[in-house]
């Protein structure tokens, strides 16, 4: 393909840079996507108009980085990033270059880019290519290869190895073979070592987001990656789950690999939760054996996996929220539902995992489940699918009755009961949860004389 079709809103952008005499190219990962013939959802633009320059003939830009060349344009109700065409010296801190000099032509600025499938540009006056390392090729053939020689560019950017290997898992490429092997150098594992936490955690969700995460973690393990800023995880390789009753196929490792696949691909943070969901089996891991068969049990292990996501995403830096979230659904993964259950089990059940969590703690079982087997647990456990879809439907039966299902749904509350001669302290709170127990029993006692009857009885 030697062109490619020009969106509208950057012909119309591109008018203006011809005008006042400059040129400029669409770059990235925009490019690489609509070879790929996907659809480009962000667009990056590259030109040989200084920042100054881009800032006089458009009446939009923000100075995002202009520090590195590159500013914002807001144009035709779109946020376009417009950098200049530019080389790079040395990378001291192993991200941002020393200094930034400004290139002549865009064959000088596609020298300074990772990778070959990130090194295409196209005019944007006629969307003609311009692929001076063969990235149009490396694109169909589904390789990932560096721009030029691979620990130069490793040791220019420590993120580089992390983003070949993120890549490899969205676009389910491999990496060429003297770009794999350069990972392994330790200079460059020193390299990647020196990266920030944040810049590793956010390649981690990008790959999260990805059609198969499980490939990515698992070139990260091979790589060393894994070790490097998960080694919590490390563990898991080589416990043994399979005992005599032949419940599990891989070790804790794979299985929790697996189970990200498993997860909805818009949800990366629960995929993240399944990667950490059974982290804690080998500290709980016991052997036993009865009737002439070996039985291994990991009783507890869910309390050993919020430690451990605990202490690794607050290493990575996530958010209070991010890390609340994830060990609230690992913490409460490990439910048995049966069609016996009350109305009152389940509506204690809502109570206990929240009802806005409710849907994703159900992924985070089917995902749990598709990691046994790494195939479609419809396939393979239809019973128990079965049983989830029930939970699931009377879930939501209850939640739609209106019955109370947080001390905020009484009909009464601590002001009411002081009113009527309760003294306020401990003894109230008890009260309340007391009336609170009787609600999620009988529904229909849920009624303002009913509760204060009840509490005056309670309170004697």
């Amino acid at each position: 393909m030697n062109k490619i079709k020009i969106p509208n809103e950057l012909k119309k952008m591109n008018e203006i840079f011809t005008q006042n005499g400059f040129e400029a190219y669409l770059v990235g990962g925009a490019v690489r996507d609509v070879l790929l013939g996907k659809t480009a959802d962000d667009w990056d633009v590259t030109t040989n108009a200084k920042p100054d320059q881009v800032m006089k003939i458009f009446k939009r830009v923000i100075p995002t980085g202009i520090e590195h060349g590159t500013v914002t344009v807001h144009f035709m109700q779109q946020e376009i990033e417009v950098t200049t065409f530019r080389t790079e010296s040395d990378y001291s801190d192993g991200r941002h270059p020393d200094k930034v000099e400004y290139a002549g032509h865009i064959e000088e600025d596609l020298s300074r880019r990772d990778f070959t499938m990130n090194a295409i540009a196209a005019s944007l006056e006629d969307g003609r290519i311009v692929d001076p390392y063969h990235g149009a090729e490396d694109l169909k053939k589904g390789i990932i290869r560096t721009v030029g020689i691979p620990h130069e560019r490793f040791m220019e950017d420590g993120l580089r190895p992390v983003r070949a290997i993120r890549f490899a898992s969205k676009l389910q490429f491999s990496i060429e073979k003297d770009t794999y092997s350069e990972i392994f150098n330790p200079e460059v594992q020193k390299k990647i070592a020196s990266i920030s936490v944040e810049r590793f955690r956010d390649e981690l969700m990008k790959m999260m987001a990805s059609q198969k995460p499980s490939v990515g973690l698992k070139l990260m393990e091979e790589t060393g990656l894994l070790k490097l800023f998960m080694d919590e995880l490390s563990a898991c390789r080589n416990c043994l789950q399979k005992d005599d009753r032949g419940y599990h196929i891989f070790d804790v490792m794979d299985h929790n690999i697996y189970a990200c696949d498993g997860a909805p691909k818009d949800k990366p943070l629960l995929r993240l939760a399944a990667l950490l969901h059974d982290s804690g089996k080998p500290a709980s891991r016991t052997e036993r054996h009865e009737n002439g068969m070996t039985i291994f049990n990991f009783y507890n292990h869910e309390k050993y996996s919020v430690e451990i996501a605990r202490k690794l995403m607050t290493r990575l830096k996530f958010s209070n929220a991010e890390i609340d979230y994830v060990c609230h659904l690992i913490e409460n993964h490990m439910f048995h539902y049966e069609s016996c259950w009350s109305n009152a089990a389940v509506r204690r059940f809502i109570v206990k995992v929240g009802l806005d969590s409710f849907d994703d703690l159900i992924d985070l079982r089917l995902a749990d489940m598709y990691g046994k087997y790494n195939a479609d647990v419809r396939l393979h456990d239809s019973a128990g699918c079965a049983k989830l879809a029930e939970l699931t439907d009377r879930v939501k039966e209850i939640s739609q009755e209106n019955c109370a299902l947080s001390l905020k749904d009484l009909k009464v509350n601590g002001r009411d009961l002081i009113t009527e001669g309760i003294p306020a302290g401990k003894k109230l709170g008890q009260i309340l949860n007391e009336l609170f127990q009787t609600v999620l029993d009988d529904p229909g006692m849920n009624d303002r004389e009913k509760l204060i009857n009840l509490a005056k009885n309670l309170a004697k």
